[in-house]
């Protein structure tokens, strides 16, 4: 059965047509509104975080410092402890030469009272 297009049928197909494209153009819109509110959340999320990065990195500066000032102060502590080692390196030698010295002294203390009763 072959239908013929007659003036009320495309006057018909037409507002067909515009009710579809207009409820096309309705959702366009809505999801035009729709992505833009959700881009402003995003954004507004991103630069939250951007905020909380901005504070850890404050506080990896902080810890910088800290840790610096406690690597100084090992230095200073660990040079001293080197004096110290020096000191008692330098007092133990010493000891040594004198202990070394008084046994040489005895050992010819003894050889000379040997050799006097001979």
């Amino acid at each position: 059965m072959i239908q013929e297009w007659t003036d009320g049928r495309l006057d018909d197909f037409d507002r067909k047509v515009d009710q579809r494209f207009d409820r096309v153009e309705a959702e366009l819109r809505t999801l035009r509104s729709e992505m833009r509110s959700e881009f402003t959340a995003v954004r507004g999320e991103i630069q939250g975080v951007r905020g909380e990065i901005q504070g850890v990195r404050g506080e990896i500066a902080g810890l910088r410092k800290e840790v610096s000032t406690e690597i100084q102060g090992l230095r200073g502590e660990i040079a001293g402890v080197r004096g110290e080692m020096a000191e008692m390196r330098r007092v133990m030698t010493q000891g040594l030469l004198g202990i070394a010295g008084v046994m040489v002294t005895g050992f010819v203390g003894v050889f000379v009272v040997i050799a006097a009763q001979l």
